[in-house]
């Protein structure tokens, strides 16, 4: 490490001595120490060696697409969770000033994620999909007017007392009427991308190789039901990822790769779905692709979008209507399921 990463990893080692997160240890386990710059100066750990012997967790993360009204954010710790005391010498890492190990559930453990969902979810079991949305270590908070709001605050707060769990106020945000969560911006008008996540795809280069191509599109996949027709646009490229494609970068190839870069950047905005109402389904197909559309009272939903498999190549128009007709749910959601549908073309 450098001399001036040397002098942050001592303010973080003796901050989390402090705190009780992290004690001195003699165990027998050992992953390097790594330098993460990190806005919180959380430390991290090169924990690849244990988690490549774990036996992983398969609790189920959930998908990001969820209908949110106005929403409130708050954010918690893994470092609330304390790990069971056999397995503290597992978690022990070297440093230059020593071995250390956890006390606390540390970043970086294959588990983590799953873990804490699994808890997050028990402790706001009877709240879940009411007016909480938990994604890991994030909780949304949403009501249809203040004063319905203020309670929900009162319930969620009590229910990370109750746990003896408790919120960074740095990391809380109340009484927002727009919030930022995983690359969106949510708020009573709908959903949009947030411009500020956009950056990496607006300044990517020119792939020059299949990986990269690969990297830039599953990057851009991202924010795919915000962009119509998604599949057709990114083809060109899609095709140089075929085994045994020659790789030649022609001009239709930089066509889909700049209009790719540029749309998610005009922040268009989806439509908060209403299950109390009828949504229509506007499908399109051609030797492109095939393509949906979620609409509900002439808003946009969400986009959907495949590549039109080998055998389906040969396909005549109305077959080609029928198929875009029956994508899988994957390719639109499930947002309409069990609701009234009209499909259109």
């Amino acid at each position: 490490m450098a001399p001036d990463e040397l002098k942050e990893l001592k303010i973080q080692l003796q901050e989390q001595l402090d705190k009780g997160f992290i004690r001195p240890s003699s165990s027998p386990w050992g992953c390097p120490a790594l330098f993460v710059e990190k806005k919180d100066r959380g430390g991290s750990c090169g924990l690849r060696p244990l988690n490549a012997i774990t036996v992983k967790n398969k609790y189920p993360i959930p998908h990001i697409d969820i209908p949110f009204d106005r929403l409130a954010g708050a954010k918690i710790g893994l470092l609330s969770i304390k790990n069971r005391e056999e397995d503290i010498p597992k978690t022990a890492f070297s440093t230059r000033y020593g071995l250390y190990e956890y006390l606390v559930m540390s970043f970086g453990l294959t588990n983590a994620p799953a873990f804490f969902m699994y808890m997050m979810n028990t402790v706001f079991m009877n709240e879940l999909d009411k007016f909480v949305v938990v994604f890991i270590d994030d909780i949304l908070i949403y009501s249809k007017n203040e004063k319905e709001h203020e309670e929900h605050l009162r319930v969620v707060l009590t229910r990370l007392r109750e746990h003896k769990l408790y919120a960074k106020f740095s990391k809380c945000a109340f009484w927002l009427k727009e919030v930022g969560f995983l690359g969106h911006i949510l708020s009573e008008k709908g959903v949009a991308v947030d411009p500020s996540k956009v950056k990496d795809v607006l300044n990517w280069k020119q792939p020059e190789t299949v990986t990269e191509i690969r990297s830039f599109l599953g990057l851009a996949g991202y924010y795919r039901r915000f962009i119509k027709d998604f599949s057709k646009i990114a083809k060109p490229m899609t095709s140089l990822t075929k085994k045994n494609a020659k790789f030649v970068w022609g001009p239709k190839c930089e066509d889909g790769f700049r209009e790719l870069k540029k749309l998610p950047t005009t922040r268009p905005v989806l439509a908060q779905p209403d299950v109390t109402k009828p949504f229509d389904v506007y499908c399109d197909a051609s030797g492109r692709g095939l393509g949906r559309v979620l609409m509900q009272e002439g808003r946009v939903i969400a986009y959907a979008s495949r590549q039109l498999r080998k055998h389906e190549a040969n396909y005549p128009t109305h077959d080609l209507e029928l198929a875009a007709l029956y994508m899988p749910r994957r390719y639109g959601g499930t947002i309409s399921l069990g609701q009234h549908v009209s499909y259109l073309h």
